[in-house]
C-alpha cells in the first residue's frame, strides 16, 4: 500500500472465484480471474473481502471418448472439506418470499501472511422453499429466472451477508461483471432506507455511485445478461422494477446488467487497451478507462521457474517486478528450468492420455474454452504446409486441452475436428488433447511447451491471460493481435504476432499464412538451430511480461485509479 495513505475496506463481488481445482467454484476465465485478484490483494495486505456464490453442484467434469466427442458428468465435492461454515444469517425477497442464506468462508493467505476472506453465499436451509434451496447450485445453470434469483442473491444477499459477518464498514463495492450490478439497489437501501428507489435524492445517489466500480469483460453481445421486465417485476417487485426504470437500466422492456453496473459506478473499465476501446463502441456515452488483466505470478510460476527465481531474484514473490531483474540469469540456467517444467508435462501427458511426448520436439500448447471465436483449429488449417514444415525444418507436437460448454454445440464440433486431424497427421505430426482441463493442468500446460498459441477472432478478445501464465515461466507466444498481446508483443523478443496489425478484423486466410510462414522462417529454425537465442526470448519474455502482466501490477492499477482513499487524519 502507498505510504501516508490508508484504503476503505473493498468488497470484491464475483459470479465465480478460482481458489482451488477441487473446489468447482469456476468455469473459466472469468474466475480464475477473480482468484489471482484476490490472491494479490492478500499479498499486497489489502483490506479486501469478496463475495460469490456456494455452487453444490459445482460445474462439470469433461469426458472425451476416441473421437473427441465430449460429455459431462457431475463434478461433486463437499464443501465442509474446504470452507469454514459461519453461524451468521442473512436473508433477501425474492417473488415476495424471503429467502434465507447462509455463508462459508474461505481465507487465502498472502506471502507474508495477511488475509482476505471469501465468502460463498449458500441457500440451501430448511427454512427455505424447496425450489429456493436450489438456487445457489447451479454455476451459470437454469433459465433467465433462475439466473436472475442468482444475481439477487449474489448482489442483494451478499450486501447482507457482509453485515452479518461483521463487514458492514465495506466501503468500495467493486463488480466483476454485471452478475453483481443489483449491489447498488442494496447500498441505496442502506443510504435511504425509508425512500423508494425510484425517490431517491440526487446526493445520495452519488454517493452510492462513487462507492461502486464496474469491470466488464466481454466484447461479445450475447455475454451481457439481460433481464425481460415482466420476469424483473416478478423477481424483484414493482418498485424495484419502477426504481431500475427511473435510472433508465430498463430499456425496451429489457433489464441490462452492464447498464446497470455502468449507470451506477463511478469507475468502469476494460480489461485491456484494446478492450477499452470495443467497449466504447458497444455503449457510448460512458467513460471507459482500462486495467489490463494479469495473473497470480506465484500461483501460475511452475515449480522449476520458482526455484531459479527464489536462487536469484526471493524478492520477486512480494514484488512481481522484480521479474524485471532475469535479464542477469544466464540462459543456460533458463533451459534447464524449463527442460524440468517440460519433463512434468511429458510426465502429465503418459499418465493421461498414455502418449509418449518427445521432449526434445518443439511442443506448441492450446489450451482454451472450446468455442468457435477463439478458433482453436486454426492452427491445424493447412495439414498439407504442416506437414512439410515439420519435414523440411523441423519437428513439433501439440497439446490441446480446453472445455466445451455443454450447450456449446459448436465447441464440441471444434474439439471433435481436433480428435480428427490428430488422427489424420499421427505418422507426422503427434497432436493430444488432454480432457478436463483445469487449474493444475493449466499450470502444468503453460510452463512445460515451448511455445504458446492463441488464435482468437479479432476483436472478440478481451484480454486473455493464458499468455501471461506461459510468460510467466519464459514461454513466449505466437498470437494475433488482440487482447493483452497488443501491449505484450515486442517482435522476435517476447515472441510473434499472428498478423502484423490490429486495427483492423480478423482475415482468416492472411492469418494463416502469417502463423505457418512465422513458424517456418523463425520459430523453427532459432527453435533447433539457435538454442540460445531461443532461451533469450525466452527471458526476454519473462523480464519484459511477467513483470508487467501479474495480477500485482493490475491490483495497483486499481488502487490508484479506481478505489477509494483517505488519509489517516481522516479516519480520526
Amino acid at each position: 500500500m502507498t505510504k501516508g495513505l490508508e484504503l476503505r475496506p473493498i468488497a470484491y463481488f464475483s459470479m465465480e472465484i478460482a481458489l482451488d481445482p477441487a473446489m468447482p467454484t469456476y468455469s473459466g476465465g472469468l474466475g480464475v480471474l477473480a482468484g489471482d485478484t484476490l490472491r494479490a490483494a492478500a499479498d499486497l495486505h489489502l483490506p479486501m473481502v469478496a463475495v460469490t456464490l456456494l455452487y453444490r453442484d459445482g460445474y462439470f467434469r469433461q469426458r472425451l471418448d476416441a473421437e473427441g466427442n465430449q460429455t459431462e458428468v457431475d463434478d461433486e465435492w463437499r464443501p465442509e472439506e474446504f470452507l469454514e461454515p459461519l453461524d451468521a444469517r442473512a436473508s433477501v425477497t425474492i417473488e415476495g418470499r424471503t429467502v434465507a442464506l447462509k455463508a462459508w468462508r474461505y481465507r487465502i493467505e498472502g506471502q507474508a501472511g495477511h488475509v482476505v476472506p471469501v465468502y460463498f453465499l449458500d441457500s440451501a436451509l430448511e427454512e427455505n422453499d424447496p425450489g429456493d434451496r436450489t438456487l445457489t447450485d447451479d454455476l451459470y445453470g437454469g433459465d433467465p429466472r433462475y439466473r436472475l434469483c442468482q444475481e439477487t442473491i449474489l448482489g442483494i444477499g451478499g450486501m447482507a451477508m457482509l453485515e452479518a459477518v461483521g463487514h458492514g464498514d465495506v466501503h468500495t463495492c467493486h463488480m466483476n461483471e454485471g452478475h453483481s450490478a443489483l449491489l447498488s439497489l442494496a447500498l441505496l437501501r442502506q443510504e435511504c432506507p425509508d425512500c423508494a428507489l425510484a425517490d431517491v435524492p440526487p446526493d445520495v445517489s452519488e454517493g452510492v455511485r462513487n462507492r461502486c466500480v464496474f469491470t466488464t469483460h466481454t466484447p461479445v453481445e450475447a455475454g451481457h445478461d439481460r433481464f425481460p421486465v415482466d420476469l424483473v417485476r416478478q423477481v424483484l417487485g414493482d418498485e424495484v422494477a419502477a426504481g431500475l426504470e427511473t435510472v433508465g437500466c430498463i430499456t425496451d422492456g429489457v433489464l441490462n446488467m452492464t447498464y446497470l453496473g455502468l449507470r451506477r459506478s463511478h469507475y468502469v473499465n476494460g480489461v485491456s487497451m484494446r478492450h477499452e476501446q470495443i467497449a466504447e463502441g458497444m455503449f457510448p456515452g460512458y467513460p471507459f478507462n482500462s486495467v489490463t488483466n494479469g495473473v497470480h505470478a506465484a500461483s501460475w510460476t511452475g515449480d522449476a521457474f520458482q526455484e531459479l527465481y527464489d536462487r536469484h531474484i526471493p524478492e520477486w514473490r512480494q514484488d512481481n517486478r522484480y521479474l524485471r531483474y532475469v535479464v542477469a540469469v544466464d540462459t543456460d540456467e533458463i533451459l534447464d528450468a524449463h527442460a524440468a517444467a517440460k519433463r512434468a508435462l511429458v510426465d502429465t501427458v503418459r499418465e493421461r492420455n498414455g502418449v509418449e511426448l518427445d521432449p526434445n520436439l518443439l511442443t506448441i500448447g492450446f489450451a482454451r474454452r472450446a468455442t468457435p471465436y477463439k478458433r482453436a483449429d486454426l492452427l491445424l488449417s493447412d495439414l498439407d504446409r504442416l506437414r512439410k514444415i515439420a519435414a523440411d525444418v523441423g519437428p513439433l507436437q501439440i497439446v490441446y486441452a480446453g472445455k466445451a460448454h455443454p450447450r456449446d454445440g459448436e465447441g464440441k464440433a471444434t474439439i471433435k475436428h481436433i480428435f480428427e486431424i490428430a488422427a489424420a497427421l499421427k505418422d507426422t505430426i503427434p497432436i493430444v488433447y488432454l480432457e478436463d482441463y483445469d487449474m493444475d493442468l493449466g499450470r502444468c500446460l503453460t510452463s512445460g511447451v515451448d511455445l504458446w498459441v492463441n488464435t482468437p477472432l479479432k476483436p472478440l478478445e478481451a484480454s486473455g491471460t493464458s499468455g501471461m501464465k506461459a510468460a510467466m515461466n519464459g514461454v513466449p507466444s505466437l498470437s494475433v493481435l488482440d487482447g493483452w498481446w497488443i501491449e505484450g508483443h515486442v517482435e522476435g523478443v517476447t515472441g510473434w504476432s499472428i498478423g502484423e496489425h490490429w486495427e483492423k478484423e480478423s482475415d482468416t486466410e492472411e492469418e494463416v499464412d502469417s502463423l505457418y510462414d512465422k513458424l517456418e522462417y523463425l520459430i523453427l529454425p532459432t527453435f533447433y538451430s539457435r538454442p540460445e537465442a531461443f532461451a533469450a526470448i525466452m527471458r526476454s519474455t519473462i523480464a519484459l511480461n511477467a513483470s508487467f502482466f501479474n495480477s500485482q501490477r493490475m491490483l495497483s492499477q486499481y488502487l490508484v485509479n479506481a478505489y477509494s482513499w483517505k488519509t489517516p487524519e481522516e479516519n480520526e
